[in-house]
């Protein structure tokens, strides 16, 4: 959905940009079929580039891996979450625009109807490429493709001549697309005042092309400017015609009266140019960031982590939980999450995805999955590190391990004390959208189907699987001292505890620990306090 409000904005922006150019610079150049062109140009330039993506991939230095151990300082979680009610304003926006959307094709589908009645039934006189209907309605003239209409009782035969070498004009250019195309454009955005002054700028640059071209055949130009007098009595006339009928008629007699622009003031359509380049580097350059050398993972020294937040998509989340996801990203990270081609089956499950994350240093990473049955979880690990630097990143489904599932709607942490292993590995990868946030990444197996056992050896392993995010470390013996709602546990370990029980969690370290707990916190302290 913000996908779509950001193309609807780029989109908006680029029309009046064509627009003002036009206005300032072109509109009173007699360059007419030159301006057509270039008006039919913004509308399509303003469509179809916003489409148009520059990927720009940028080279960055892993960060090195320090050898010392990690024991997260503070770590509160809470298991399950309540949301509290809140209006969801995209959804109240997009309903607002669907409104104007339906109400505008529904116009037009009644000038179609308005147009067809006018039509139907009616004898067509055959004339080279051009269908004569004369009709007995007060309409003011107008063209339809190879149509021409006009009430013959209404005009001298001067003046019906005039008409029709006018209307020739319009049928012999299709003029009616241009008009069908502006009209299509003003449906879409409705909502835009500009779109309806390009309209006008539309028709009005269309007009003074037939007065022109009419004007050259026609001996007596005066008496086609009396005829344009006259034509404004009738006011009369559908909107997806061209019709003789127009408002601003003093304008169509200056213009048709103009001496014919220099061709160096043609310099000016090229001035939009540059607007253009800008537009493109500002908004349509894509930045990824890929770090560079043989660790190209997300490296991290565990003593300079502050904490550790995860965030999981699943084929089950909602649309209001994605969206709360991308605004807690925002706000407490500054980091802008873009959802996009957003799919969800029969059963509302989410079978395709692509998500894009982007820092304000311009570092992107970006992940897509498309699974017709549903897509696997998908985590994003957010990593605080006290300095205030923040490293993101997806979590690489590939690594980790099989748990068994739980009933938790957001994130657990659970904190695993391991021994050395020879079952160390060091995996990598180089891909921007599918990297695991350790590169020294340990064998995880399942060992019972209620928890995750991790083995690690001097690095953060994240583990956002079935909603459990395992931080595992290694610590020598002896194992720091357990403190369950309070009261000192001695004979109990981490692994010991039941994390469907646990509400949060607190580790005291060093002088924290001592201070607190005397000896007894020699060897750190973990604060475990259950629902």
């Amino acid at each position: 959905m913000e996908a779509l409000f950001i193309f609807i904005a780029k989109s908006s922006g680029l029309i009046t940009l064509f627009y003002l150019a036009y206005y300032f610079l072109l509109r009173k150049e007699t360059f007419f079929n030159s301006n057509r062109w270039y008006l039919l140009a913004g509308l399509i330039t303003s469509v179809v580039l916003p489409f148009l993506v520059y990927t720009k991939t940028i080279l960055v230095a892993p960060t090195p891996i320090s050898n010392s151990s990690f024991l997260p300082t503070d770590i509160s979680q809470n298991i399950i979450r309540e949301e509290n009610f809140e209006i969801n304003w995209n959804y109240v926006v997009l309903i607002i625009y669907a409104l104007g959307l339906v109400s505008f094709l529904i116009k037009f589908g009644l000038d179609y109807y308005s147009l067809n009645s006018v039509l139907k039934g009616k004898k067509i006189k055959q004339q080279a490429d051009f269908k004569f209907v004369d009709i007995d309605q007060n309409i003011a003239p107008f063209s339809y493709f190879d149509y021409i209409v006009y009430n013959s009782k209404m005009f001298s035969a001067e003046e019906l001549e005039n008409i029709i070498e006018h209307e020739k004009v319009h049928s012999e250019q299709n003029h009616t697309a241009d008009m069908l195309i502006s009209r299509v454009f003003c449906i879409l955005f409705w909502f835009n005042p500009i779109i309806w002054w390009y309209k006008k700028a539309i028709v009005q640059n269309l007009e003074f092309i037939a007065d022109k071209e009419a004007a050259k055949i026609i001996s007596d130009k005066k008496a086609y400017q009396y005829t344009l007098l006259k034509i404004t009595t009738h006011e009369s006339c559908l909107s997806i015609t061209n019709h003789f009928y127009q408002s601003l008629i003093k304008k169509r007699i200056i213009m048709l009266n103009k001496n014919q622009s220099k061709k160096r003031n043609a310099w000016k359509y090229y001035v939009v140019i540059p607007a253009l380049v800008a537009f493109v580097a500002l908004f349509q350059v894509k930045t990824i960031a890929q770090e560079n050398g043989p660790n190209s993972g997300a490296n991290i020294n565990p003593e300079k982590v502050e904490a550790v937040e995860v965030f999981t998509i699943s084929k089950n989340t909602s649309d209001a939980d994605i969206d709360q996801r991308v605004k807690t990203l925002k706000e407490k990270f500054d980091i802008t999450a873009t959802v996009s081609e957003l799919e969800r089956n029969s059963n509302q499950e989410i079978t395709a995805i692509q998500l894009e994350l982007k820092d304000k240093k311009g570092v992107t990473k970006s992940k897509k999955s498309v699974v017709s049955t549903g897509i696997e979880k998908i985590g994003i690990i957010v990593i605080s590190e006290k300095s205030g630097e923040i490293i993101f990143n997806f979590a690489d489904d590939k690594t980790v391990p099989t748990t068994a599932k739980t009933e938790a709607k957001d994130v657990i942490i659970k904190i695993k004390n391991t021994q050395n292993s020879n079952t160390n590995r060091n995996d990598q990868s180089n891909s921007s959208s599918n990297t695991n946030v350790s590169t020294n990444v340990s064998t995880n197996v399942n060992s019972n189907t209620n928890t995750t056992t991790s083995v690690n050896t001097n690095s953060i392993n994240v583990t956002p699987h079935d909603n459990v995010v395992t931080i595992t470390n290694h610590v020598s013996d002896p194992k720091p001292l357990i403190v369950i709602n309070g009261t000192i546990t001695p004979n109990v370990t981490v692994n010991d505890i039941d994390v469907k029980v646990v509400k949060n969690m607190n580790v005291l370290r060093g002088l924290n620990a001592k201070a607190k707990y005397g000896d007894a916190g020699n060897n750190d302290v973990i604060e475990i306090t259950t629902k």
